[in-house]
């Protein structure tokens, strides 16, 4: 094994050269692996489970064997004039690292937060997600239907505070400044109607394109207006609390006094 070996008795032999190429190959391998999920998922190759619980592990396997086999050959060509060896041990050591480390963020991630993924301001009626149902059915992703009491249970405890906006203005004005605030995070709408009040739309993630459905309803109160708000992701038990993030910055641009 590499390990039981001196880094430094091997520097001058054609073994190091070896090392750092196969070091520098693994880190390459990670890398495309990482690639691969997103973007074979976005093609329609594979479902998402197989880009996380196949395609992520073995990013993160490849990257930290890159790292350890780079080091080796870095620690053994270091200082010794092999500038060639030495930036190719030096690459395999990042490239490793960029590789583990993602999979190893998304895995820590996981268990900070509850596994949910649909967030509301009305539990009793919150808005639909109808339009997303035929979407979500071709995508086998989650259903259109609120999941119900522990969904709202997990959101109490984890995301507690979020309520709807209740805004001093009549609902026409309410919708323009929903309209505003959904235009202004580039959210894609499919639907906006203020006759009943309704902007449907949704949002995807950078890195896997992953899709959260948008559902807001505007209605008038006692105070003048309500703003409700529901956004969920179609796949997946969990959302890294992203549904969570989006909904209270949403409702905190509603709630700001806009021009």
């Amino acid at each position: 094994m590499l390990t039981a070996i001196a880094p430094r008795a091997i520097a001058g032999t054609g073994l190091v050269r070896v090392v750092a190429i196969v070091g520098f190959g693994l880190a390459v391998v990670g890398l495309l692996l990482l690639a691969a999920g997103p973007l074979g998922w976005r093609a329609g190759w594979w479902g998402y489970q197989f880009a996380f619980m196949t395609l992520m592990p073995y990013a993160f396997g490849s990257g930290v064997a890159a790292m350890a086999i780079s080091a080796f050959a870095l620690t053994a060509t270091v200082g010794r004039g092999m500038r060639r060896r030495v930036v190719v041990a030096a690459l395999g050591l990042l490239i490793g690292g960029a590789a583990a480390y993602f999979p190893w963020h998304a895995s820590q991630m996981g268990g900070t937060y509850p596994r949910m993924h649909d967030i509301t301001t009305d539990f009793a009626n919150p808005p639909s997600f109808e339009f997303a149902a035929t979407m979500r059915a071709a995508e086998h992703g989650a259903s259109a239907i609120y999941p119900g009491g522990d969904t709202a249970a997990l959101q109490r405890k984890f995301y507690p505070g979020i309520e709807p906006a209740i805004l001093d203005v009549p609902p026409s004005q309410a919708f323009d400044r929903v309209m505003a605030v959904v235009k202004a995070k580039g959210w894609t709408i499919v639907r906006a109607d203020r006759d009943v009040g309704i902007v449907d739309a949704y949002d995807r993630s950078f890195w896997f394109g992953f899709t959260d459905d948008i559902a807001i309803r505007v209605t008038a109160s006692d105070s003048g207006s309500r703003v409700d708000i529901r956004s969920g992701a179609r796949q997946g038990r969990g959302d890294y609390g992203v549904n969570a993030t989006r909904v209270r910055n949403f409702l905190a641009a509603v709630n700001r006094e806009m021009p």
